[in-house]
């Protein structure tokens, strides 16, 4: 596999080719054993500071690594000394490496994180499950500010509150905005278009600021209020709202005074449930680390505006001879790769190279919102102690329940192994269905699942394009999902892209024929040696008993309360589940099309203007000529043209 000079582009760093010039490509390294080949790179090597990567024959990346000296570290590699078998393994498969150069340690840490995300290489402590959190937004670039939930970089303009560790907890402060300060959340072409108040004004979650029930003025003060609220500052928006009920009350006003009331509960619930009971701590990230048998569990919690706002558990890959503080000095790097800092976090261990990854975090909160310091502090006292105590019982449980988890899953395995003829345990299974109503909207849904559990991130969805099929044709839709899918494979595996799996196993909801489909297309590409199951549903869809296709042995069941039975449905509901959500999503986005977005000439501003005038596109449709450009924006052409699309048989 050849280097890729073109990899650390978006970096902006040099790098550093250290292969010598006769040294024969990566996939026929025999001229250098790997520690003449380290020992000749390190000759080489600056003495600056920057960020080393360890590749195999293969091309795959061993080993992402940073150093306040390169040459140095990497003589530490050519003189054999290790401090651990595994180190002396990574060396003996190395077979090059890259340097890439930074101005500081500092960019080196924050580089070393961004690459060992990427790339997982097999040595390194690697965070596994790095999902987005979801956040609250305020806009801020719109006369009537609206909130909803918010995923990602931070482009549009206004507030951003979080990260919520949950969607219910993102949901339920959703909620709680939605009755104590009666938001809107509404898009903006609903805003634009609404007539009357829609029913979360009528349930009292929304104050109707689109039709003028409540002055722009006021809005804006619920608005600011909100924001104080989830700044932490519930304690003043709650004694002013008592200040305004108490008055309303005075002037017999029973009905504002309850309406107030109401308000008040709501913000009193949330805040009391969610308080923090912690001097000091309006902003933080509590941290926990627990490790046991070779697997380590991270507890994370978010407190923000003296609120908790959940938290989760993560299980990076590590190895036994990883210390804590060098485990979670990974971990921190990497969680924060994509993520604001906040001013404090909070351990349970003081990581490896604490002051180091201080200035690095505060480098990057500098760059994001202009502040300087982000402290990280390991508390030996007081109610900060009590937080991370806390913290670390939540990771000690949800590491037993991992390790029970694992040895049970372990054993289900087996079984699976056992029940299919596998050579060994199935490290991935790909599980396929398709969802689709007589033929339109049609998904295919594949899930993948293994030791670990379901792989969500792994899940793929392959929209039905094949113009020559029959509608409903099941054989026809799952023929086109395999070619798609183990063509890619097949092109990655050619081209040496990284992190190309097999799965090991195919589940098919299906019985002979759908499997006659897939083993047709794996032969096709080459791929006979993946195992493909069809799993065909028992007489009434009853669970239980269901009957399992393999080649070249007959239709077989499994024992009724097997553990490999459960199992394999849960695979099969679950593929079942992703596929008609994403069909149940196309079905909605389909229903949602607007035939005035097929018209040439009508944007988004004529579109409105049309609706405003006619009500609907049915409305619109019924109009004559004359009628349409009475529109502000569309002329004699424009009414023509609309008038032709819905009425193509007739004229004027």
């Amino acid at each position: 596999m050849a280097r890729n000079p073109g990899r650390d582009a978006a970096c902006g760093a040099p790098i550093l080719p250290l292969m010598p010039s006769d040294t024969p490509a990566l996939d026929a390294p025999s001229a250098l054993v790997a520690a003449d080949l380290i020992r000749d790179e390190a000759r080489r090597a600056p003495d600056k500071p920057g960020v080393y990567r360890m590749y195999g024959e293969d091309g795959a990346c061993l080993y992402v690594g940073k150093a306040r000296s390169l040459k140095k570290r990497i003589l530490q590699y050519a003189q054999g000394r290790f401090h651990t078998q595994r180190i002396g393994l990574m060396v003996s498969l190395t077979r090059s490496m890259e340097l890439v150069v930074t101005a500081s340690e500092t960019e080196a840490l924050l580089l070393e994180s961004n690459f060992i995300k990427k790339l997982k290489p097999r040595f390194n402590v690697v965070l596994r499950d790095d999902k987005s959190f979801a956040e609250l937004m305020i806009r801020k670039d719109h006369r009537a500010p609206q909130v909803r939930k918010h995923r990602g970089a931070h482009t549009t303009p206004g507030d951003y509150f979080g990260p919520f560790a949950s969607t219910w907890a993102v949901n339920r402060t959703l909620t709680t905005l939605q009755k104590a300060f009666l938001l809107r959340s509404c898009s903006d072409s609903v805003y634009e278009t609404r007539t009357r108040p829609c029913m979360l004004h009528q349930i009292k979650r929304c104050s109707a600021p689109c039709t003028g029930l409540i002055s722009l003025e006021d809005y804006g003060d619920l608005v600011e209020e909100a924001s104080l609220f989830l700044r932490g500052k519930s304690r003043a928006v709650i004694s002013r709202l008592s200040q305004e009920m108490t008055e309303a009350a005075e002037r017999m006003d029973f009905e504002q005074a309850a309406r107030v009331r109401d308000r008040i509960r709501a913000l009193s619930a949330i805040a009391m449930e969610n308080s923090v009971n912690a001097d000091g701590v309006a902003e933080a990230d509590v941290f926990a680390l627990h490790s046991e048998g070779g697997q380590a569990c991270v507890q994370v919690f978010f407190y923000r505006g003296g609120q908790n706002w959940g938290g989760r558990a993560y299980f990076p890959r590590v190895d036994k001879s990883d210390t804590d503080p060098e485990i979670l000095s990974a971990f921190l790097g990497q969680f924060y790769e994509d993520k604001p800092v906040p001013r404090l976090i909070l351990l349970n261990v003081a990581p490896f190279e604490k002051e180091l990854l201080e200035e690095a975090f505060s480098m990057k909160a500098k760059q994001a919102d202009g502040r300087r310091v982000v402290s990280i502090e390991r508390p030996m006292r007081g109610d900060r102690k009590g937080l991370v105590d806390h913290a670390l019982t939540n990771a000690r449980e949800a590491l037993g329940r991992k390790l029970a988890e694992s040895s049970a899953q372990s054993k289900i395995l087996d079984e699976v192994c056992e029940a299919f003829g596998l050579e060994s345990r199935p490290e991935r299974i790909e599980v396929y269905d398709n969802a689709h109503i007589q033929g339109s909207n049609a998904v295919g849904g594949m899930i993948v699942a293994g030791p670990e559990g379901f792989q969500k991130s792994q899940y793929r969805k392959f929209n039905i394009k094949g113009t020559d099929l029959t509608p409903g044709d099941d054989y026809g839709m799952m023929r086109e999902v395999m070619r798609r899918r183990f063509s890619r494979l097949v092109k990655d595996e050619e081209e040496g892209t990284e992190e190309v799996v097999r799965p090991d196993l195919l589940l098919i909801d299906g019985g002979a024929g759908q499997l006659a489909e897939v083993q047709a297309v794996l032969a096709d590409l080459g791929l006979e040696d993946i195992t493909a199951v069809g799993v065909a549903k028992g007489p009434d869809r009853d669970a239980g008993l269901e009957r399992f296709f393999v080649p070249g042995k007959p239709p077989f069941m499994l024992p009724l309360k097997a553990p490999a039975l459960y199992y394999i449905q849960r695979l099969r509901d679950e593929a079942h589940r992703f596929a008609n959500g994403a069909h149940a999503k196309r079905r909605a986005m389909d229903i949602k099309k607007n035939p005035l977005d097929e018209i040439e000439g009508v944007g988004p501003g004529r579109k409105r203007a049309l609706l405003h005038a006619f009500g609907s596109a049915k409305g619109v449709s019924r109009a004559s000529v004359v009628d349409l450009v009475k529109v502000e924006g569309v002329n004699q052409a424009l009414a023509e043209r609309i008038y032709g699309f819905f009425h193509p048989q007739t004229g004027r």
